[in-house]
């Protein structure tokens, strides 16, 4: 367990996980960009100690990219895996990140996966994969990029348990930021409170607004060295904004918070 990719749990979700991998359950993470989805599944794999696939979905992406194609090796036509088939060959979770980038033709192939067959069907071989019971299915997504033409099908949904992220508590994300980087505790709390200053203009001046992740970033350089406004500016600031005056807004909050 000491190799464990380090995560900071904000209530039940650890255990709502392995409930619902041991009991053969597809799981669903919702939850804002950067608020620690990804790193939560890579977390629960090295906890169970089992084979991570992960596919960052996008508009090209074809069922062929998850279950896989023949290819022409050496002179040869030979069958590869695409990374679903290995998940399920291995007995591994497979973790699509922003499934609803992909094309809704493309997630139907999950359908006989997250329901109760649990059956890979691989037309181009012929092969009916029964998923072995460590196998698991988790997809996430951004509900705030959700809209009419990038919505999961209900008939493909309703096959998941479901998990809602958000930001973290101002303890726990100051708690995450010093396990991730070793900055002390002040230092932490600043940077929350520069986010949480971030997060009350959502809707209003920021599209998207500062991330857990994007605290690490800003924290990382921090600790390496930098000057801690200038990490902040290049972290946070022109990453979430392209707007002179928003980033002017912002850059006060920051200099005000490191007293300047």
């Amino acid at each position: 367990m000491e190799n464990l990719p380090f995560y900071q749990s904000q209530g039940s979700e650890i255990e709502l996980f392995e409930r619902a991998w041991r009991n053969n359950l597809p799981l669903l993470i919702k939850g804002p960009t950067g608020c620690g989805k990804t790193r939560f599944v890579a977390h629960m794999a090295a906890k169970l100690n089992l084979p991570l696939y992960t596919v960052a979905c996008h508009d090209d992406l074809t069922a062929a990219d998850l279950v896989g194609r023949h290819l022409i090796v050496d002179g040869q036509t030979v069958w590869s895996d695409g990374p679903l088939t290995r998940a399920v060959r291995e007995g591994g979770i497979c973790y699509l990140d922003e499934v609803v980038e992909a094309r809704k033709d493309t997630t139907v192939v999950l359908h006989p996966l997250a329901d109760d067959r649990r059956i890979l069907p691989i037309d181009r071989t012929g092969e009916i994969l029964a998923a072995p019971p460590s196998f698991m299915l988790v997809v996430s997504y951004n509900p705030g990029y959700q809209n009419f033409l990038k919505g999961m099908k209900p008939s493909t949904r309703q096959r998941f348990i479901s998990l809602a992220f958000d930001f973290p508590s101002a303890a726990r994300e100051e708690a995450i930021l010093i396990g991730e980087t070793g900055v002390d505790e002040m230092l932490a709390k600043r940077l929350v409170s520069i986010a949480n200053a971030f997060r009350a203009l959502r809707d209003h001046d920021l599209e998207e607004v500062a991330s857990t992740r994007l605290l690490v970033y800003a924290a990382t350089l921090i600790k390496d060295g930098c000057e801690p406004t200038l990490a902040c500016q290049a972290a946070l600031v022109e990453t979430l904004t392209d707007d002179p005056e928003t980033a002017v807004a912002l850059r006060e909050v920051i200099d005000a918070t490191f007293g300047l």
